[in-house]
């Protein structure tokens, strides 16, 4: 089992930036695919992003693209999700998953996919 902590929410005004990490321990080998999904009051849990390893292809959603990117640093087993330009649309719990696999990019956005999840981060964006 992997074990995920998100950090770095909080409550900004819209336009500002926030850089979201998730640490992971445990056996760390099972993090091939990692991914950000969030999920706003009374909605359903929607993908954001998400990065392979080892060869760092990653996906965004059509809605953060060009705001919010993705990374990694294996050498920390943490996961990087740098979030520029934000919106109040943007205001959810943030949570990490990670997947054994080396998803294929089609698979990356679904969150059946993913086995390990992290409790999550809240992020209020005021506008």
């Amino acid at each position: 089992q992997v074990q995920l902590v998100e950090s770095g929410g909080g409550l900004v005004q819209a336009g500002v930036s926030l850089r979201l990490s998730c640490s992971a321990s445990g056996r760390t080998l099972r993090t091939n695919t990692m991914g950000w999904f969030r999920q706003a009051p009374g909605k359903e849990r929607e993908f954001v992003a998400a990065i392979r390893w080892p060869d760092t292809a990653t996906v965004h959603a059509d809605s953060v693209k060009g705001r919010f990117t993705v990374s990694r640093d294996s050498a920390k087993n943490t996961v990087y999700l740098q979030m520029n330009g934000l919106r109040a649309e943007d205001t959810a719990v943030y949570f990490c998953a990670s997947s054994s696999r080396r998803l294929i990019m089609s698979a990356m956005s679904l969150n059946h996919m993913y086995i390990d999840w992290g409790q999550g981060t809240q992020v209020t964006v005021s506008s």
